[in-house]
């Protein structure tokens, strides 16, 4: 409005902008105190967030590359103290900060925070005593989630080697600031996932302030630490710090030394053990068979000698080998006796039986008269003479003595059609008064017949040799 009392007529853009001048012109650099309420990150990796106390609130917004300095994960209900620059959105007509630099109100908020998720975490049962595993007492292979340049590593390296050297898997992660929750709590689970997994897993960092030590704090590594199916070591900070996933491993350490302590034994210890138990070992024995040999002694010095239990039983065994031939010789004159007792019964009527049979087989042969045998000689002649008569009959060369012949191929096998005739070059006939068959040509320069022959039938031409 100006000094005759008119108003000043803009557009909406230049109010906007006239507004933003005034407000960071007269405003600048501002810290606010207050707490933190809708804290959310999308895909961008900026922050959007509000600062409240009790009876305001207002607008952050926090870019991609200072919330990457964080060394803490911001959270609704957390008090923290922001330094930044005050301005306006236009398009949504409201101011905002622009955070630059985001610390936390005092340590007392921070250690508030960490004791509500210790309690939310308990009451999930992460902590429970029950859970916790034995620590393999000599593993194998050692898995390392830290920082692979600082002095955390050279440490448990070195300590493993002075007191049993081992072999060492190393997992680099961040160890503080943004995304170093996420690498610690993706190494614990990229251990656990690996075909040859270590028997033991350490997670170290060296010593900081609560804020440098948040990364161990977060939700996320504590309920990878409870996952672990791999026994674990925590080793972070200094003796007199305390973390979260302190309470969710196996075994905690105070420092990372002390976790290679913790990982294996000594093996100088080990090797001197074993040979004193050796030693005794050896004194055991020597005794136990000094024990025993003096107890044999004793016990061999009541025992009887072998004369003295044997002489009687071999006394008697004389005593019976005299007697033995003796009872021999009467047993076998007693059976002798007895035998020839009971065959002369058995004589008697042997001779009886022999007796009778040669009654029976004289009078068969006075019974059996010479007519019978002639009769039955003379009907088995007749009955010889009737099949030769028969077979003679029946003989081929009876019928070659008809005047037929025999036909037969040089390998003496018969011909018995004109067509087979015909196939070979040499044939043989045999008649009844010959045992030898004529051999003859087939074919040859016969004359030709005077009468035609019948369709089909072919005059066989031979020529005696």
């Amino acid at each position: 409005m100006d000094a005759a009392g008119n108003a000043h007529e803009f557009t909406v853009s230049e109010l906007s902008s006239a507004l933003k001048r005034s407000i960071e012109d007269q405003f600048g650099n501002v810290r606010l105190r207050g707490e933190i309420s809708g804290w959310k990150v999308p895909a961008s990796g900026h922050a959007y967030f509000a600062l409240k106390d009790d009876a305001a609130l207002i607008d952050a917004v926090m870019w991609k590359g200072q919330r990457a300095r964080l060394n803490f994960r911001p959270e609704d209900g957390m008090e923290v103290v922001t330094t930044g620059r005050l301005t306006t959105y236009p398009g949504r007509s409201k101011y905002q900060i622009v955070v630059e630099s985001l610390e936390l109100a005092g340590e007392g908020a921070l250690l508030a925070m960490i004791e509500r998720r210790k309690a939310m975490l308990a009451a999930e049962g992460l902590f429970a005593a029950e859970r916790k595993r034995p620590i393999p007492w000599l593993p194998e292979l050692i898995g390392v989630v830290t920082s692979p340049t600082g002095a955390v590593i050279r440490d448990i390296l070195h300590r493993l080697g002075d007191r049993f050297p081992r072999d060492v898997l190393v997992w680099p992660v961040k160890v503080q600031g943004d995304g170093a929750a996420e690498d610690v709590a993706a190494a614990i689970r990229g251990f656990n996932a690996m075909s040859r997994r270590p028997d033991v897993i350490i997670v170290a960092r060296g010593g900081g302030s609560i804020e440098d030590l948040m990364a161990f704090n977060e939700e996320i590594v504590v309920r990878a630490a409870a996952a672990s199916e791999i026994p674990l070591i925590s080793a972070v900070g200094h003796e007199t710090d305390t973390t979260l996933i302190d309470f969710a491993s196996d075994r905690r350490a105070p420092t990372p030394t002390a976790a290679a302590e913790l990982a294996v034994p000594v093996r100088a210890e080990l090797v001197a053990g074993i040979s004193s138990f050796a030693a005794r070992l050896d004194r055991c024995i020597a005794k136990t068979v000094e024990v025993r040999s003096e107890r044999t002694r004793l016990w061999s010095a009541r025992l009887p000698t072998p004369t003295a239990i044997l002489g009687m039983k071999t006394q008697r065994l004389d005593d019976v080998g005299e007697r033995l031939p003796r009872a021999l010789r009467a047993g076998l004159q007693q059976w002798q006796g007895r035998y020839a007792q009971a065959a002369e019964p058995l004589r008697a009527a042997m001779r009886s039986r022999i007796a009778e049979a040669r009654h029976d087989l004289a009078g068969a042969a006075t019974r059996l008269r010479p007519t019978l045998l002639t009769g039955l000689v003379q009907r088995a002649t007749d009955r010889a003479a009737s099949s030769g008569r028969l077979l003679e009959s029946l003989s081929p060369l009876a019928i070659l003595s008809r005047g037929y012949a025999v036909v037969t191929r040089p390998d003496g096998s018969l011909v018995k059609r004109a067509d087979e005739a015909r196939r070979e070059a040499r044939l043989g006939l045999r008649f009844g008064d010959s045992a030898d068959p004529v051999e003859v040509v087939v074919g040859g320069g016969g004359t030709k017949p005077r009468k035609s022959a019948p369709q089909g039938d072919t005059p066989l031409q031979a020529k005696l040799l």
